[in-house]
């Protein structure tokens, strides 16, 4: 992999409302941070897995001084309330970094310490929970499985998390996977109640499964990846969106073909002028007609904008989450194309369309030849392993925590590493802002 080079002191400012702050850049190594979302049977965001990275080694060894140290380091350098946005973050712990009270230079409200179920647990590990949830901490019991062992940290867990590839066996049987107490809920014997968190859920058949298996919260790619219907065809008021977009990626904006395609959508001109009639574009007064919008904003924005309310228009009905993870990958994108000489622009709707299957339930080879994009970029989303892809395939790695992967990819594609994870975390930042302001 190639040495890290200092990010930049700035990025270019975003097309959507000023400039960026630019994130602290890692210091001579190397940090990895990740996001898994963690959704309830609804669809609805409960809170992320955060999962933390340093060189070659995971954030939490045996190493006391390590685990404490890069823990403190990683709070510092990234911030739980960045990639969660006030919902809970769940952190993996070591006994010691529990035990020693080294967890605590993490805000306790927003905070669900991950504890792995391996060997018999010590009466040292039992005991040091009870301070952790007094200051606020709620816990989570990893690879759980009923077991009289394990009982004395159930009874203080708020979660038990199963792998879900660890109940394949039992799918051969005529009745779902039960627990020794009522599905919905679990009750400890302190009479706390406890969720039930799924992981591994990484398609549709995963999360019916876990769902008849009572789980009720979700942990996994399923939700990017639902029952694709083969043989549907594109909707018909779907292709003059795509004409849209196909306009919007043009060198010059014609006013007048744009203005008439938005005004074909009365949802999607509603949308468009009540995002450009946010705060979040900060203009002086109303604008009241999609010429006047692209006049106040200028083409660059508008084309951002626009581009967003035809993309929530396509996740109608679908998780929210689906929607910020196309406008991050969008957006990390565009920011990293510099380091590899791609276009951005091309790169950023190679990013906010890479999800297009989830939204709208087609499979990307019914609607790349309906795209308005040059063939390397229809490949790329088609799934082809061109230079035109390094940048969303790495991107899909690091959602996966799949490490050795980026380090392979960074290194065939000579990626500065430093640069990809400075570009994720102003992303991140970017992507939630920008959902924010259309919500």
């Amino acid at each position: 992999m190639p040495t890290p080079q200092p990010s930049p002191p700035s990025l270019a400012s975003t097309d959507l409302g000023g400039p960026v702050p630019a994130g602290p850049a890692p210091a001579g190594e190397v940090h990895y941070v990740a996001r898994q979302p963690i959704l309830d049977a609804r669809g609805r965001l409960h809170g992320y897995d955060l999962l933390f990275r340093e060189f070659r080694e995971t954030v939490f060894r045996g190493d006391r001084e390590l685990a404490s140290r890069t823990i403190l380091d990683d709070t510092v350098l990234f911030g739980l309330e960045r990639y969660t946005n006030g919902l809970p973050a769940f952190v993996e712990c070591t006994e010691e970094t529990l035990i020693e009270g080294l967890v605590q230079v993490l805000p306790p409200s927003m905070t669900v310490l991950r504890i792995s179920a391996g060997e018999e647990p010590s009466a040292e590990l039992v005991a040091s929970c009870l301070p952790l949830k007094a200051a606020g901490f709620r816990l989570a019991l990893d690879n759980y499985s009923p077991s009289r062992r394990l009982q004395p940290l159930a009874d203080r867990a708020d979660y038990l998390c199963v792998e879900l590839d660890r109940l394949d066996p039992l799918r051969q049987q005529t009745q779902p996977f039960q627990y020794n107490s009522p599905m919905q809920r679990f009750k400890t014997g302190s009479g706390s109640s406890v969720a039930r968190l799924a992981r591994k859920v990484d398609s549709q058949a995963d999360f019916e499964y876990a769902r008849a298996a009572g789980f009720t919260l979700f942990q996994g790619s399923y939700f990017c990846q639902p029952q694709l219907l083969k043989n549907r065809k594109v909707p018909a008021n779907r292709f003059f969106q795509f004409e849209l977009l196909r306009h919007l990626n043009d060198g010059l904006l014609d006013l007048r073909k744009i203005a008439g395609l938005v005004l074909r959508d009365a949802a999607l001109t509603y949308r468009l002028l009540r995002l450009v009639n946010s705060p979040f574009c900060a203009l002086r007064q109303e604008v009241r007609s999609i010429e006047s919008a692209i006049l106040f904003l200028g083409e660059d924005t508008f084309r951002r904008i626009a581009t967003l309310s035809i993309l929530s228009e396509f996740n109608g009905g679908q998780p929210p989450e689906i929607l910020q993870m196309s406008l991050l990958r969008a957006r990390f994108c565009a920011l990293a194309a510099d380091t590899c000489t791609l276009n951005p622009a091309e790169q950023y709707l190679l990013g906010i369309l890479s999800l297009l299957p989830a939204m709208l339930g087609i499979p990307m080879e019914a609607l790349t030849p309906s795209l308005p994009l040059r063939p390397p970029i229809r490949e790329a989303l088609e799934g082809s392993p061109n230079p035109e892809r390094s940048l969303l395939t790495w991107l899909e790695c690091h959602e996966r925590g799949n490490w050795p992967q980026c380090d392979c990819l960074a290194a065939n594609h000579e990626l500065n590493v430093g640069r990809l994870l400075h570009c994720y975390a102003e992303a991140v930042d970017w992507a939630k802002t920008t959902l924010h302001a259309t919500g």
